[in-house]
């Protein structure tokens, strides 16, 4: 039967054997998802009654704020017990976020020979595949032949990243293909590592963004990618794991700054408060200022209010509409962007095919303002309401379509061009083309 408990609650009243019977029943990742909900005091003693292997486990499931609060709490032999057994890549991503002074202490506590690959990953920039992969990778000559290859990964297993992929290599060192692990099991023995190896297998450069290399990896649908460096040479691999947490930490990303916030890394409910405010602050601000667009746009038209004031009634629904079109037309770009559906040569297309989708809108949309207009001040506004919707969604449409595009082509992440930012944009304009149409039709 399962033991159900809360860890903050049996920490205070000291109930170590029911922690440590729950802790039995739990999974790495499940243990560390309670980890993200424990003080640092709490998690720490969480930690302490893990078993040595799956203390392993769990760390490298917490992020890296987690993981320097257990580590500042343990004694320097555990600590460099622990580092020593990370695989290089995970330890990378721990230091990528600490202070200077942290990762020479990390640094100085190990090996040599985990020293060298640490610090080679550490030289790569940031967003690059240099970061997120493992130097850890098994390659084989081509002349190799199966039984041997199969006595190679039986020695060198252990210490590698993955067995699901071998990489293959020339008398240069230089990548001649790739083989899977089924691949290898299905081969007769007299074949060699060069007859087996797929030769046109996807590879990619030790400096290409981390977030590309692991698209290919989802579309390949290989386990691993081998990484090359300019001279076509094996300098590491990546996995499909790493691959997940490299899609998950840009997906978190996007939806960050699609929502006018700066990306915040770890676990919720490990974030302080002021932190969090800092990170949502910044775009806050920005939209703030951009919103005096839309207090000049009123008073430019203070006075054609003042004589029709029935117009100021349907503000919000043009606005609220254009803003809602903008957002999800934005929304869609990024996503096509983001999966390589559409690039910035495409641009035109887009915006075609998005003025049409926010014709269709407009229509539909303006309909029913055309009915709430007529209802409430008549004839002339209802038109004039239902004309400013049309125009105001096909407009919103192919911005909101079109300026993640232009942001790619300037080299800005598309997520940027924010739906907030959208929304924005299109209220102070949207409140221009109603004004423009209401001064047509109305004789203002």
């Amino acid at each position: 039967m399962s033991l159900e408990i809360d860890f903050a609650e049996a920490i205070e009243m000291g109930d170590l054997k029911a922690i440590s019977q729950k802790l039995e029943e739990l999974a790495p990742h499940e243990i560390a998802e309670e980890i993200f909900r424990l003080d640092t005091v709490e998690s720490t003693v969480i930690w302490r009654l893990l078993p040595k292997d799956v203390a392993l486990e769990v760390f490298e499931e917490l992020d890296a704020e987690n993981q320097q609060q257990i580590l500042s709490g343990m004694r320097e032999q555990a600590f460099r017990d622990l580092l020593e057994r990370m695989d290089p890549d995970d330890r990378v991503r721990l230091l990528g976020e600490a202070p200077a002074s942290f990762v020479k202490k990390v640094l100085a506590g190990l090996s040599p020979k985990e020293r060298r690959m640490t610090a080679e990953l550490l030289g790569y920039p940031e967003e690059t595949v240099g970061r997120y992969m493992s130097p850890e990778v098994i390659s084989i000559a081509d002349t190799t032949t199966v039984p041997e290859i199969l006595s190679t990964i039986r020695r060198k297993g252990k210490t590698a990243e993955t067995i699901s992929v071998i990489a293959v290599v020339d008398k240069s060192k230089k990548f001649v293909g790739l083989i899977e692990l089924e691949q290898l099991v299905l081969a007769e023995e007299e074949q060699t590592a060069a007859d087996v190896a797929d030769q046109d297998a996807a590879t990619v450069l030790v400096t290409d963004a981390a977030e590309d290399a692991a698209r290919l990896l989802q579309d390949t649908n290989y386990l691993a990618v081998v990484v090359l460096d300019t001279e076509d040479r094996v300098v590491g691999v990546l996995t499909v794991d790493d691959a997940i947490d490299i899609l998950e930490e840009a997906h978190s990303e996007d939806i960050a700054r699609q929502a006018a916030s700066l990306p915040s890394s770890g676990h919720y409910l490990s974030g302080k408060v002021f932190t969090l405010a800092r990170l949502r602050i910044v775009w806050l601000l920005f939209l703030v200022v951009a919103a005096t667009l839309t207090v000049s746009v009123l008073q430019l038209f203070e006075n054609e209010l003042e004589r029709y004031t029935a117009l100021a009634l349907f503000m919000p629904m043009l606005i609220g509409t254009g803003g809602n079109v903008g957002a999800q037309a934005a929304t869609s770009a990024v996503r096509a962007i983001a999966l390589g559906e559409v690039r910035p040569q495409d641009v035109l297309r887009v915006a075609w095919r998005e003025s049409r989708v926010g014709l269709l809108l407009g229509v539909g949309l303006g309909l029913v303002g055309l009915v709430a207009g007529w209802l409430v001040a008549g004839w002339q506004v209802g038109a004039t309401v239902a004309i400013a919707i049309t125009v105001v969604c096909m407009w919103a449409a192919t911005v909101g379509a079109v300026m993640p595009l232009a942001a790619k082509a300037l080299k800005i992440d598309p997520a940027v061009i924010s739906s907030p930012m959208v929304t924005t944009l299109v209220d102070a304009t949207g409140l221009l083309i109603y004004f423009l149409i209401a001064g047509v039709l109305l004789g203002l």
